[in-house]
């Protein structure tokens, strides 16, 4: 494995090579990781549903980290995961308007992404019954977490994405990046922290179920404007002071050797 040190020089130039990226390349590798976390949001509920009861939680804990690890092993691009960004462009590795549009892409393109595989989901009608109240019922109670709530388990949440991701980084094999990844992401599915890229799935699967079918108290709260102003927003602004809290901390402890500052970052 690579030493946090090594891990922390590394990410320096992988954070540069972010920054710099060609924004037709960020967006595919963005609505490709979208698409990824998404189809381990629709397996998990799947799976969640079949398993019923007090182990559904663990049931989609096992199997939702394939999404982050289809991620990591194909480099896709996932808007968690880059809020590590934050702490080489505060040092002045980064440009600042590198940071925004790898940000600002990355974020647009997970969005398509997973919107597209809940259309491909809901519209396949691929979930059995129980599958589809528990997509609507998911989207329900996230709707109606109030904003601090999300806020809080939106940091959470990227505290655990970003440490998985660090995690990968320093193995060399891909054995252990995938059980790098695995555990952190477990983790915060067990617990219920809130992921903004897989809400934009679980969100939009659960608003378009509910579209197709009368599901009465289960879509109790249920909206468009509660889904975002009660639930994305918040975890998304959590996710980003999650990330940047791990990806500093890291970063300082393991500072790589200053090299002259770059004149034009702003």
């Amino acid at each position: 494995m690579f030493s946090p040190s090594e891990v922390v020089d590394n990410y320096v130039g992988i954070a540069r090579g972010k920054a710099e990226a060609k924004w037709y390349k960020l967006l595919i590798l963005s609505v490709l990781a979208g698409a990824f976390i998404a189809l381990g949001g629709a397996l998990a509920t799947v799976a969640g549903a079949y398993a019923g009861g007090s182990s559904a939680a663990l049931v989609k804990g096992a199997v939702f980290p394939v999404g982050l690890m289809l991620v990591v092993v194909c480099g896709a691009e996932l808007f968690t995961g880059n809020c590590l960004m934050i702490a080489p462009t505060i040092d002045r590795h980064v440009r600042v308007r590198g940071l925004l549009k790898n940000l600002g892409i990355v974020y647009l393109g997970n969005l398509v992404g997973g919107v597209l595989i809940a259309v491909l989901v809901v519209f396949s009608h691929v979930m059995p019954e129980d599958a589809a109240l528990a997509a609507v019922t998911t989207a329900a109670a996230k709707s109606s977490l109030g904003f601090g709530d999300a806020f809080l388990r939106g940091i959470l949440c990227n505290v655990l994405v970003c440490l998985a991701v660090i995690v990968a980084l320093s193995s060399k094999s891909i054995v252990g990046k995938i059980l790098g990844v695995y555990l952190p992401v477990f983790a915060f599915v067990v617990l219920g922290f809130e992921h903004s890229v897989a809400n934009m799935y679980y969100l939009s699967a659960g608003l378009m179920q509910n579209a197709l079918g009368a599901y009465g108290a289960a879509a109790a709260g249920l909206s468009l404007g509660n889904a975002l102003a009660f639930c994305l927003i918040p975890s998304t602004l959590g996710n980003i002071v999650g990330g940047a809290v791990v990806g500093i901390a890291q970063y300082y402890a393991f500072r790589p050797k200053p090299d002259k500052p770059n004149d034009s970052a702003t």
